[in-house]
């Protein structure tokens, strides 16, 4: 095999591996609704104090309203002007948090021949609980006026311990991934 062949069958091995890695979004939208009505948004006022504040990183946090506003503009929305009330608001949330898998015994029975014999066994097992994180960047669009829910998307990703550049990147790709998934251009039925 030459170095070429090699080289193009890493390529793809490569391709195939990172195509898994791509950040998923999942979203959920009212069908009654029409994003024609957001002509102009205006983001949530927050409606609590984070309850985890200490660990709560506000360049994150600034991080991700700038990514939406721009997926919002680019899909021809404004912002709504200090002297207007916004058609849409924006709510966001983005944070980890700590689950438990507390495990369960489990039991098993069998019956089984071999070598001329036959025999009966069993066996009692208890799985181990352990700590997982998860993490969530999350958005969502409201009717300013009715405050009715018209669009919720989310991705997994846990982006607690990035600061900078690596940051502002992976939440830029949060906040794409969940745009993709994003209704019909605004002025289009759901």
């Amino acid at each position: 095999m030459s170095w070429r062949s090699l080289s193009v069958c890493a390529a793809l091995a490569g391709a195939v591996l990172t195509s898994g890695c791509a950040l998923q979004a999942r979203s959920d939208s009212d069908p009654k609704a029409s994003m024609a009505q957001c002509r102009n948004y205006g983001f949530a006022p927050a409606t609590s104090e984070h309850a985890e504040g200490a660990f709560a990183n506000p360049l994150n946090d600034k991080r991700l309203r700038e990514a939406i506003g721009q997926q919002l503009q680019s899909r021809g929305m404004r912002v709504a002007g200090e002297t207007e009330t916004a058609d849409c608001l924006v709510h966001y949330a983005i944070g980890s948090r700590v689950g438990v898998d507390a495990g369960a015994p489990r039991a098993s029975w069998g019956f089984g021949w071999g070598f001329g014999r036959r025999g009966y066994g069993g066996s009692l097992a208890y799985d181990v609980p352990y700590d997982y994180r998860e993490g969530r960047v999350s958005v969502d669009l409201s009717d300013a006026h009715t405050h009715d829910a018209l669009w919720h998307a989310y991705v997994n990703v846990d982006v607690t311990y990035l600061t900078g550049d690596e940051a502002d990147k992976r939440i830029h790709e949060a906040v794409a991934a969940i745009f993709a998934r994003f209704p019909l251009a605004v002025g289009t039925k759901m």
